[in-house]
């Protein structure tokens, strides 16, 4: 009877042990899998640096002139009103007998000179990067913006790089194809795999945004 109690308790004390060390290393995986967006306040200042980075490419041309204050999206380097008077819609996206994929295929069209891609439209006006006067806003203001997830659909660090590095109209910035008159649009003035690596930075500093309105 003894022997077989002992045993019990040998079952039990191996029972507790394997669910402790279930649980510790369950609790560090999770650790590792927030590691990436632990915010490094010793890497502010390179955060910061990497930020202006980014903000050099969202506005640019090819970024702005969708992330408009406007009623109508912008073309051009000079960022000049949409021909036609195109409309932004209800939902960014045009209106009904001139609405965004009347034109914008899922492609460039360089024969004549129309731009396309996949879900061609208007970002919304929470993530505009443009006052209402027209002149971009500032790179403080810009930063609040895209770190509000409660303006950005929700996106976290992790997933502001992953949209940087794969959303489809993001990578159209990169190959923006031919104006009407044959000539090559303007890129923005970071690489891509430059942008993505400075947004990573950005975000594995923290996200800091720089003070001011």
């Amino acid at each position: 009877m003894l022997l077989k109690h002992k045993f019990l308790i040998r079952i039990l004390l191996l029972i507790l042990v394997s669910i402790v060390t279930w649980m510790a290393l369950t609790a560090t995986a999770a650790l590792g899998s927030r590691e990436y967006s632990k915010p490094n306040i010793t890497n502010r200042p390179d955060g910061l640096a990497a930020w202006q980075r980014v903000y050099s490419v969202l506005t640019s041309p090819r970024c702005i002139n969708c992330h408009t204050a406007t009623n109508y999206p912008q073309q051009a380097d000079d960022r000049h009103r949409h021909f036609a008077n195109v409309i932004r819609g209800p939902e960014g996206k045009g209106v009904a007998g001139l609405n965004c994929l009347s034109c914008h295929q899922q492609a460039n069209a360089d024969s004549t000179g129309v731009p396309g891609g996949h879900n061609w439209h208007l970002a919304p006006l929470s993530m505009r990067w443009q006052d209402a006067n027209d002149p971009p806003l500032s790179s403080a203001a810009v930063c609040r913006a895209v770190t509000n997830r409660a303006k950005n659909n929700g996106l976290d660090g992790p997933a502001l790089v992953k949209h940087h590095d794969e959303e489809p109209l993001v990578l159209w910035a990169w190959n923006p194809g031919r104006r009407p008159d044959g000539s090559m649009r303007t890129l923005p003035p970071l690489s891509h795999a430059e942008f993505v690596a400075a947004t990573r930075t950005w975000v594995e500093a923290g996200m800091p945004c720089p003070q001011g309105r």
